[in-house]
C-alpha cells in the first residue's frame, strides 16, 4: 500500500500546503543577560569596590551607554543610609541644572564619595 493519495489535487489543498507561516517577533520580551542585577548599595565603603564592578558589568551587559541613563541606573541602586542621601542630593542637583554631567565626572565623584580610603592608604 502506498501512503500517496490518488485523488487529484484541488486548488484548495494546493493553497493549504503552500500557505506562508506568519512569524511573530515580540520586542517587548526582554532578552536574558548573563550578568545578574548588582543589587543595592547602602554606602558601606568596604563593599563599594565589589558593588561598583558588578554595576559596571550590569550596565555594559544591558547596553546602557548614554551618560544620563548610566547615572540614573546607578542612582536607582543607591538605597538606605548615606548612599540614599547621596542619591537624593545628586538627583536634586541634576534636576536643578540644565547641564548634564559626563559619565567620567560622575564616576570620579562617586568613587571619591564611597571608595574605601583605608584600602587606598594601604596600597
Amino acid at each position: 500500500m502506498s501512503n500517496k493519495s490518488t485523488e487529484p489535487a484541488t486548488p484548495e489543498t494546493d493553497r493549504m500546503s503552500t500557505a506562508p507561516v506568519q512569524v511573530v517577533y515580540n520586542e517587548s520580551i526582554p532578552t536574558k543577560t548573563m550578568v545578574l542585577d548588582p543589587g543595592w548599595f547602602d554606602g558601606d565603603r568596604m563593599k563599594f569596590e565589589d558593588w561598583w564592578r558588578r554595576i559596571c558589568l550590569f550596565l555594559k551587559s544591558n547596553r546602557v551607554v548614554a551618560a544620563d541613563e548610566r547615572i540614573t541606573a546607578v542612582l536607582a541602586q543607591l538605597r538606605r543610609g548615606i548612599a540614599e542621601i547621596y542619591a537624593q542630593k545628586k538627583i536634586d542637583e541634576l534636576e536643578d541644572t540644565d547641564d548634564t554631567q559626563s559619565w567620567e565626572e560622575f564616576v570620579e565623584e562617586i568613587k571619591t564619595a564611597f571608595s574605601d580610603k583605608s584600602k587606598a592608604a594601604d596600597a
